[in-house]
């Protein structure tokens, strides 16, 4: 039974549909003979369709190979657009629990085109402490480059106020960036509403191909693009657009905001109910992330005294795929940073475990797990014991195991 929403989602029919319309196809959309022409009408189609959902002009869809190529164009694309204008503007202004396409890519700023990033903290909850940014952006605004603050986290799915972060920042006329690709298709996004200067959005996140997404970009806003080539894309990202991959995104999307009210319904029962049962059957577990301004289909538990991969394993076998946290890091034996940063200790962020609902989801789903938990964490709790047994037994030998 598959809880790891968050990490991907199984291809919706409608996004199936198109995809496989389309592999079929052929044409170059840069192409000018009738196949080629023919690529293209079905990717301003869909771009259409994906402005549609997001509340965006079409002309503002920047396709790309997926979220993480959108949050390295639009945080590079933009700093070095800025600081390009104006030396001064080294700064980068970052929420401390962003995921690791955006960590990541201000660390390589930092350490290779001189930028200053500043980490901006969160409450016990996860989301942005809004006096710190404040205070940050008033005292020296002339030095920032951009501010990166995304939707929803991808961890402990806590919705962040990105509506009070623009609002701050376009006091000082300071571009924003978020990292959208949690929220859209979970919870009502509108990318003109927001006032943000860049968002950027994945297609496998809500019933699309591996392999696409967008950045949304608007239409008075200036980047210098990562990659080049042919121009494609405003001359933003340069590539021959994957047609087929295209039309599946757009068609998921479609799919995800005609359902979004149902569904968000549906999974925020759910979610609850799952909540309810870890509660229920192991009272020593802890919710993290905020109660009331989650996604619909996040449940974020830490375990005390069990390891969080041993507790993935033991779910596994019973049939359950869960996660640690983010699919991008898995499989590192180290603590979340976001848990790190909304408090916890190294040994309570260790028992970290993500589950997260979407649309294969069902109540049945949920009984079973809620069925298994209890067992489950018992032989974590008994598994984390006997390895920490080990590590006091074999100090100062030399072994490990």
């Amino acid at each position: 039974m598959y809880l790891d929403h968050a990490a991907t989602t199984p291809l919706s029919g409608p996004a199936l549909a198109a995809l496989t319309q389309e592999l079929g196809r052929s044409g170059n959309p840069s192409s000018l003979h009738g196949a080629g022409r023919r690529a293209r009408s079905v990717v301003e189609a869909a771009r259409e369709t994906l402005a549609n959902a997001a509340g965006a002009h079409s002309s503002e869809i920047i396709f790309t190979s997926g979220g993480t190529e959108a949050d390295n164009l639009a945080v590079k694309g933009l700093f070095w657009n800025r600081r390009d204008a104006d030396a001064a503007r080294n700064r980068v202004l970052v929420s401390a629990v962003e995921h690791p396409a955006v960590t990541d890519t201000v660390t390589w700023l930092e350490a290779h085109e001189g930028a200053e990033v500043v980490w901006i903290p969160v409450d016990a909850e996860g989301r942005i402490r809004l006096d710190v940014l404040a205070t940050e952006l008033a005292a020296a605004p002339e030095r920032i480059a951009l501010v990166s603050v995304m939707w929803a986290n991808n961890e402990v799915g806590t919705i962040q106020p990105v509506a009070d972060v623009v609002a701050l920042a376009s006091e000082y006329g300071i571009p924003v960036h978020s990292d959208a690709v949690q929220a859209f298709g979970s919870v009502p996004v509108d990318f003109k509403a927001s006032g943000l200067a860049a968002m950027s959005i994945s297609g496998h996140k809500i019933g699309g191909p591996v392999g696409v997404g967008a950045l949304l970009l608007g239409r008075s806003i200036k980047l210098t693009p990562v990659q080049h080539g042919g121009g494609q894309e405003r001359d933003v990202r340069s590539g021959t657009l994957d047609t087929a991959s295209i039309a599946a995104f757009a068609a998921a999307a479609e799919d995800a905001i005609a359902n979004l009210p149902a569904e968000v319904t549906r999974l925020s029962e759910l979610r609850d109910a799952l909540i309810a049962g870890v509660r229920r059957e192991v009272p020593e577990a802890v919710l993290r992330g905020s109660v009331t301004d989650r996604l619909p289909g996040n449940a974020h538990f830490t375990f005390p005294g069990c390891e969080g991969d041993s507790l993935l394993f033991l779910l596994d076998m019973a049939g359950f795929e869960t996660s640690t946290g983010s699919a991008c890091t898995a499989g590192v034996p180290r603590p979340s940073t976001v848990l790190l940063a909304m408090g916890l200790s190294e040994d309570e962020a260790r028992g970290a475990q993500r589950f997260s609902l979407g649309h294969t989801t069902t109540a049945e789903d949920v009984e079973s797990f809620v069925a298994v938990v209890a067992d489950v964490h018992a032989s974590a709790k008994k598994a984390g014991m006997a390895g920490q047994l080990s590590s006091i037994q074999t100090a100062g030998t030399g072994l490990s195991f």
